[in-house]
């Protein structure tokens, strides 16, 4: 089991007509690469960051979650992967500030706190 996903978006557009999109593209470059220990990588129709594309997002169990957008097919694959794989040797999805590679500190559009496990059900009311 993957330490963490990264989900690439692969309908962005980028503000292009072109074929195929900007996001598929990077899917494409990504995937031609070796996957980082721990990390799964997962094409998605759309992570709804249109204004931002090119579009990635890393998840895992217990962790903050990221989305990055402003990503260049072309030249970034390599940082991303770094990227994923330094996420899924941290403990909570934050690696080092100065450890993220350039393109992790400058593209971040949003992150998300870890979902919380579900609180215990309640006991029963006793009968009396």
């Amino acid at each position: 089991m993957a330490d963490a996903i990264l989900y690439v978006c692969t309908t962005c557009r980028r503000g292009t007509n072109e074929d195929p999109c900007p996001g598929a593209r990077l899917m494409r470059a990504i995937a031609a690469r070796e996957a980082p220990a721990g990390v799964e990588i997962r094409g998605v129709e759309c992570l709804s960051a249109c204004s931002n594309g090119c579009a990635v997002a890393l998840a895992a169990p217990g962790k903050w979650t990221y989305l990055y957008g402003g990503l260049d097919p072309e030249t970034h694959a390599d940082e991303i992967l770094r990227g994923a794989a330094l996420y899924a040797a941290s403990s909570d999805g934050m690696p080092p500030w100065r450890e993220r590679p350039e393109i992790f500190r400058r593209n971040v559009i949003g992150r998300t706190p870890p979902l919380l496990p579900a609180p215990p059900a309640a006991a029963p009311a006793a009968e009396g």
